[in-house]
């Protein structure tokens, strides 16, 4: 485990699981969200966005957690040796997003962008859950497994597992 990508809908631990990993580990974690928006919250300018994102696959270790532009998650898969997919069921990504709303407005989200509305975040992870079943599909897991050959692909749907990834697969 050198390059890790972790991924999933919103909401649903990929902040938390990979700052747990780098603690564990030892290797550098980059959020994605710390890539794609400047510390305003303002989007970075996409050039910019890929130059930053190209020098991190292109380094030695690294986690990534998150999702980004379509072109560059997939670039991820590719360069990454481990896929951590986290597919929780739906009413509980739900949950987890309102919890992170609850608690984001007298804590910052775990991983949450500097300077990013907690109200405009939710209502835009909301969004995107709705939109979730058109891309987390079977044509999705299937595309998954071609690209996980030779790489170690980890799929956790449920908060167990969540829970326990850290301790069960660093050692």
């Amino acid at each position: 485990m050198k390059k890790v990508a972790v991924f999933g809908k919103p909401g649903s631990g990929k902040s938390t699981l990979s700052k747990a990993l780098a603690s564990a580990s030892g290797i550098p974690l980059h959020p994605l969200d710390a890539i794609v928006f400047k510390p305003n919250g303002e989007r970075v300018a996409r050039p910019d966005y890929d130059a930053a994102h190209m020098q991190i696959l292109n380094s030695e270790r690294w986690i990534i957690d998150g999702f980004g532009p379509i072109d560059s998650f997939y670039q991820r898969l590719e360069h990454a040796d481990t896929l951590i997919y986290i597919d929780l069921p739906y009413p509980l990504s739900y949950w987890l997003v309102t919890k992170r709303f609850a608690k984001g407005l007298f804590v910052t989200p775990e991983g949450w962008p500097e300077g990013s509305s907690i109200v405009k975040g939710s209502i835009e992870s909301y969004k995107t859950l709705r939109l979730c079943p058109k891309f987390w599909n079977a044509d999705f897991s299937a595309r998954l497994e071609q690209l996980s050959a030779g790489k170690s692909l980890h799929i956790i749907n449920s908060l167990a597992k969540l829970n326990h990834f850290v301790t069960d697969n660093v050692g």
